[in-house]
């Protein structure tokens, strides 16, 4: 039994995108309303706002920090955790 090609597959199941092209939604930018001198492992309040319920960070993705700041944060956080400040 031959093999189906692109030219039989005509029915939608292959790979690739449908005919019909769908424009994404961008990304909201992140309002970054704090300065690298407020971002202190003192402020839980502010190092809260980037961690989950359970207390795991967020990535990059979901905060849209840039990554010297994300960086920065992660420090942060990891401080806080050692000085008992945070879980």
């Amino acid at each position: 039994m031959p093999r189906k090609t692109n030219k039989d597959s005509k029915d939608g199941k292959g790979r690739g995108r449908s005919g019909t092209m769908e424009k994404r939604t961008p990304r909201p930018k992140p309002k970054i309303d704090f300065t690298i001198e407020s971002m202190d492992y003192k402020n839980v309040n502010l190092l809260k706002q980037f961690t989950t319920d359970n207390g795991r960070i967020l990535p990059r993705k979901y905060t849209g920090l840039p990554a010297h700041y994300q960086r920065h944060l992660n420090r942060l956080i990891k401080r806080a955790r050692q000085m008992l400040l945070m879980r």
